[in-house]
């Protein structure tokens, strides 16, 4: 049965409630969706209408949603997404064979991404869209239909699927580990260590593991992966960086490992996917692939 159109607002109307309640006015509304704080007002005023409700409360020109207000906003911000995912598949797949998927930056690039013609040569019905992410997302108000995340996997109402283990490794230029040779931790400490901002404890702990105490360690901090191998490249000091990030330099030479010891993980690589999605053909022959290859080669690239 088609639902009664005096229970479906226009969508334009209901763009208008959700980008006020996640910016807090009007006027920042407005500029979002490209309209007059007018045609945003209007579009709320009709809004509330059309459905009996007061959504906003109005104290000057601050607009507080109400209690009715924020459920329906969490609940229309859901249909929204879906909605934008839909058209989205259907854009870049007419056949329906789509998935939109969430990925980390580097992890995605140097892991997934050339592994992705293998796929493609297999399923040349299924088109995979990707956007990196490094903050948090949730399933429910963004379009996605998997993830690739760091951890332990665990999401709410989510399943998953072990990629693989990051291991961690130090590394340097081998010009600048033959004028400085290292035999033991304690000789990585009279080189320049080179940090990663979101880690910066890395070092303490895995100079813990190799038997060595540490203070503060002084050093350059990078704030992403690829600008901290550059460094390593030009000489500016050791990286402690995942394996899989570095195996193509350490292939070619370009890298040395400075000293061997114990392997270190700090935590796993894996593909996320809300339960409501468990059943998507596009996104079951994109998963039945990934547990092919994670259990049948070497997580190294090539």
């Amino acid at each position: 049965m088609v639902t009664p159109r005096r229970f479906l607002p226009s969508v334009p109307s209901l763009q208008a409630l959700e980008a006020v309640a996640r910016l807090g006015s009007a006027t920042a509304a407005a500029e979002e969706l490209s309209l007059t704080q007018g045609a945003v007002s209007r579009q709320l005023k009709s809004l509330e209408d059309q459905l009996g409700a007061v959504l906003f409360n109005r104290t000057g020109k601050r607009l507080v949603l109400t209690q009715a207000g924020e459920a329906y906003v969490t609940e229309i911000r859901a249909a929204l997404h879906q909605i934008a995912q839909a058209s989205l598949k259907l854009q870049t797949n007419p056949g329906g064979g789509a998935v939109n998927l969430a990925i980390l930056p580097t992890f995605g690039m140097r892991w997934l991404v050339p592994r992705l013609p293998q796929f493609a040569s297999a399923h040349p019905d299924v088109t995979i869209n990707m956007a990196t992410r490094m903050e948090p997302f949730n399933f429910a108000t963004q379009p996605f239909d998997a993830a690739i995340t760091f951890g332990n996997g665990d999401w709410p109402d989510c399943q998953k699927l072990w990629l693989s283990t990051e291991n961690v490794i130090p590394v340097a230029l081998p010009d600048l580990l033959c004028d400085h040779p290292v035999t033991s931790g304690h000789d990585l400490l009279k080189l320049p260590l080179l940090h990663i901002q979101h880690r910066p404890r890395a070092w303490q702990k895995w100079f813990a593991v190799n038997g060595v105490e540490t203070g503060p360690l002084p050093g350059m901090t990078y704030d992403q992966f690829p600008t901290i191998v550059q460094a390593a490249l030009h000489g500016l000091g050791v990286a402690l960086l995942p394996d899989f990030l570095v195996a193509q330099e350490l292939a070619e030479g370009r890298l040395e490992i400075a000293l061997d010891g114990p392997e270190q993980s700090l935590g796993d690589y894996w593909l996320v996917w809300p339960d409501t999605r468990r059943n998507d053909p596009a996104l079951s022959a994109f998963r039945d692939w990934l547990a092919e290859i994670v259990g049948d080669e070497d997580l190294l690239p090539r």
